[in-house]
């Protein structure tokens, strides 16, 4: 492993259980990646591939059935306390205001659950911060059902970075939103990696999210996945949205369109 790798997927394959594994039936296999540290990274690829799974791997919520998992130095025996994560549904709690929501995380993880009684003036304050970084702020009292979809991302977002985390691990966050909502909750994260440098590995079905937001894009064959192609992204840093419409951005998202094209036609895994 090199020094700087944060994530370091090692021959990783990955069977569900004791008997697909004695049929040689993997969700994913021989995968090996290194993820530098502060990059980010998307992953696209046809429904079913396996992108999920890379997730619970990453995070220890599932075991390799072979090879190993190194992150940030340390190997992956099970579920990581160091990353944060937000998903589709942003799955707020609806019992609990938009700042009770956030504040969860800090109410459940170590170190930060024995102090929460002694801190938590400090901990409300650094969720307050939270959201009006993300327009939340003057919402902090409203109730999931009160807020917007684009709202209540926001706020999981939130919840997913409350305890700075080293990484944050995104499964199609931005999915259900509509176009609009959606670039502008690119533009947010973009700001908040740009400013605090945290790993991020970005699922999503959307080849402009990925080439807009990410250092490094990875496409996944259908199952059993594997990484069959690795792109990375050349386009300028700080992006913004109206970079979208250049032929250069334009290009980078055919040229992965092609990829997964060529793959849904013969499912054959294309060399990087």
């Amino acid at each position: 492993m090199t020094q700087e790798s944060f994530v370091d997927f090692q021959n990783v394959w990955l069977a569900y259980n004791d008997e697909l594994l004695a049929q040689n039936h993997f969700a994913v296999e021989d995968i090996n990646l290194q993820v530098k540290q502060g990059e980010f990274i998307a992953i696209v690829g046809p429904s079913g591939c396996g992108k999920s799974t890379f997730m619970k791997l990453t995070t220890g919520l599932k075991m390799p059935s072979k090879g190993r998992i190194l992150v940030d130095g340390q190997p992956v025996t099970g579920p990581l306390k160091i990353s944060g994560m937000a998903f589709q549904a942003s799955s707020l709690l609806p019992w609990r205001t938009t700042l009770d929501n956030v504040l969860l995380p800090l109410e459940i993880v170590e170190p930060y659950r024995s102090n929460f009684k002694q801190k938590k003036a400090e901990y409300v304050e650094r969720a307050r911060k939270l959201l009006n970084t993300v327009g939340l702020g003057g919402y902090e009292d409203k109730f999931p059902w009160q807020l917007s979809g684009g709202m209540q991302q926001r706020a999981s977002i939130c919840r997913a970075l409350i305890h700075e985390p080293k990484m944050l691990l995104l499964d199609e966050p931005f999915g259900a939103l509509d176009a609009f909502t959606r670039e502008e909750l690119w533009c947010i994260l973009r700001d908040l990696w740009t400013e605090q440098k945290f790993n991020v590995i970005l699922v999503t079905h959307d080849l402009r999210e990925s080439v807009f937001l990410a250092d490094t894009v990875y496409v996944m064959s259908k199952s059993p996945g594997r990484f069959v192609v690795k792109k990375e992204i050349d386009l300028p840093r700080p992006r913004d949205l109206e970079i979208t419409y250049t032929p250069e951005f334009t290009n980078i998202v055919h040229e992965l369109r092609g990829h997964i094209g060529a793959m849904r036609k013969t499912g054959a895994a294309i060399n990087q």
